[in-house]
């Protein structure tokens, strides 16, 4: 008998699409060209890195002092960053 193997699933082209942050997501993520995908990944690297995923509930992100400049001075936001730092980037002509 033959598997039954279904095409693998193409990664969807907006999400790679590179896209450039301001610069105030620069200071977390770095200011060069990179996919949605990569950012978000850079984002919750450095949220680990620092220790701000609140103990307690960890559905909750402690920001720092440049976390709160991305997430417009809030001090405590939930895991829902990527929506928050859409306005934050740039689509870049292709």
């Amino acid at each position: 008998m033959a598997k039954n193997s279904k095409p693998k699933s193409k990664p969807n082209a907006a999400f790679m699409k590179p896209v450039q942050p301001d610069d105030l997501l620069a200071k977390v993520v770095g200011g060069s060209l990179l996919p949605r995908t990569e950012l978000t990944k850079k984002l919750w690297a450095y949220i680990c890195k620092n220790g701000l995923q609140d103990a307690k509930k960890r559905t909750l992100i402690n920001a720092d002092e440049n976390l709160k400049a991305v997430f417009g001075g809030k001090k405590q936001v939930s895991q829902s960053c990527s929506s928050t730092s859409s306005p934050l980037i740039r689509e870049c002509a292709s």
